[in-house]
């Protein structure tokens, strides 16, 4: 029982975890130090979000797995004609997973709480995305002008893993699956009148104000004016707007003999409510001095980011047991993000409804991905392993749509680490993981400047 009250309490953690920054796309590389390879042997409960059928190659007996994972990106955005450099303050970030599983003959189940993915950054005000500096003192408003953008996923799951015989088995698991947002973003109504141009902003009061409507409350707006979309709470383990919703996975294990065993999995599309929050803000000031650099207003209201989804996942594994101490694992597995990712769609409903509804779509046309694992693990002794390995994929973002506050473009890892018996049933292991520095220009998109950005 106190393995279990342990288990829920990490759970409650782990669920509300800041979970960003991850680097196949939004998607958590690995767990562990084999580069991301799992599906074809025993990794404890990670099995939950790698190949659940994995989970059914433990030993009879129960298993908890307790886990504290760091992540410190390096994000910088630069203004190239402007020659202006603008670093991500959001560089240290914790996430807690937790696992518990117990097999009995031939059946095998569990309990498990993992950070899946996401990405974001946080920009400060005196940084040339942060700018024009905004006036502060109006009521309900924070005054903040910095840009900042968190996205997390995580997942509780259900895994189930039967033993048909000496040589196959088979897997799957039903996910609780919690995503939540903050935003912080500047938009000068310049680019919000564009887009109103190519239907990408309609209906409601954005409507109004990018078409140059006037009226008592709203003078007509300048093509370099400001337009701050706000939701964002501060809070290290949890985002302002939040939606959840169920995902499963399915997977099978085959020994081919005692040395070499084949994985496949399949992982499905989530399905996610739109994540929501009452406590938005849209602001719009004067920037130019057309109308004294007075700021002209704000908007509570409500927000809905639409039909965010998590891909689907298929892949394939291989473990080879060269020698008694040596094994090595290879995976393939293609994540299909441009089913999920080909725009960010959001609508800012003004509190009481009065005027309506505005829907923006941001194009981001992301591409599937492929992603090649590759690890090895050798046993020195009975008490002590060395693991390392590789993660190599390609970018799945454009960078016709690369955007400052959603970078997601690290294209290689490289881990290692080791594991260490320290009695009968108790063992520690340690790992790490580096992304070597990725550069990607969106060229012209700064009024025919590049933006630039470095990830590592």
């Amino acid at each position: 029982m106190a393995s279990i009250r342990t288990l829920a309490a990490i759970a409650a953690i782990s669920l509300n975890a800041p979970t960003a920054w991850a680097t196949n796309g939004m998607n958590l590389e690995t767990y562990g130090p084999m580069g991301g390879a799992s599906f074809a042997y025993d990794n404890g409960t990670a099995a939950s979000m790698n190949n659940p059928a994995t989970l059914g190659l433990m030993k009879d007996g129960q298993r908890l797995d307790l886990a504290l994972a760091f992540l410190g990106p390096d994000v910088k955005s630069m203004h190239e004609g402007a020659d202006l450099t603008a670093k991500s303050g959001g560089n240290a970030y914790w996430m807690p997973a937790a696992g518990y599983a117990s097999k009995n003959g031939s059946l095998t189940w569990g309990i498990a709480v993992f950070a899946q993915g996401g990405m974001g950054t946080e920009y400060d005000s005196n940084s040339w995305l942060g700018m024009p500096p905004l006036p502060a003192g109006i009521p309900g408003w924070s005054g903040r002008t910095e840009q900042r953008s968190e996205v997390g996923i995580g997942r509780a799951m259900l895994p189930l893993a039967y033993n048909v015989n000496d040589k196959l088995t088979v897997g799957g698991s039903i996910d609780f699956v919690l995503a939540t947002m903050d935003l912080i973003m500047n938009m000068p109504a310049g680019q919000m009148q564009l887009m109103s141009g190519q239907g990408l902003i309609s209906g409601g009061m954005m409507s109004l104000f990018v078409d140059g409507i006037q009226s008592a409350q709203n003078p007509e707006m300048n093509a370099d004016d400001l337009f701050q979309f706000e939701f964002s709470n501060g809070s290290d383990f949890i985002g302002e707007a939040m939606g959840y919703g169920f995902a499963g996975k399915l997977g099978l294990t085959y020994a081919i003999n005692d040395r070499f065993t084949v994985g496949l999995t399949y992982h499905s599309k989530t399905q996610i409510s739109d994540l929501k929050t009452d406590n938005a803000l849209v602001h719009f000031t004067d920037i130019d001095g057309a109308m004294g650099g007075e700021t002209t207003g704000y908007i509570p209201g409500t927000v809905k980011i639409v039909d965010f989804e998590w891909p689907e996942t298929y892949g394939i594994g291989i473990a080879v047991h060269a020698t008694d101490s040596l094994m090595i694992a290879a995976d393939y597995k293609r994540i299909g993000w441009s089913d999920t990712m080909n725009s960010f769609k959001m609508r800012f409903t003004p509190a009481g409804g009065a005027l309506g509804t505005t829907s923006v779509i941001m194009p981001v046309l992301w591409e599937d991905q492929d992603v090649f694992s590759i690890g090895a693990s050798y046993r020195l002794n009975d008490r002590l392993t060395v693991r390392a390995g590789a993660n190599l994929s390609d970018n799945p973002v454009p960078d016709s749509t690369l955007n400052a506050l959603f970078p997601a473009t690290i294209e290689k890892h490289y881990t290692a680490g080791f594991g260490y018996r320290l009695t009968k049933g108790r063992e520690i292991n340690f790992s790490a993981a580096y992304a070597p520095k990725v550069t990607a220009t969106n060229p012209g998109i700064l009024n025919g400047d590049d933006l630039t950005i470095s990830h590592s």
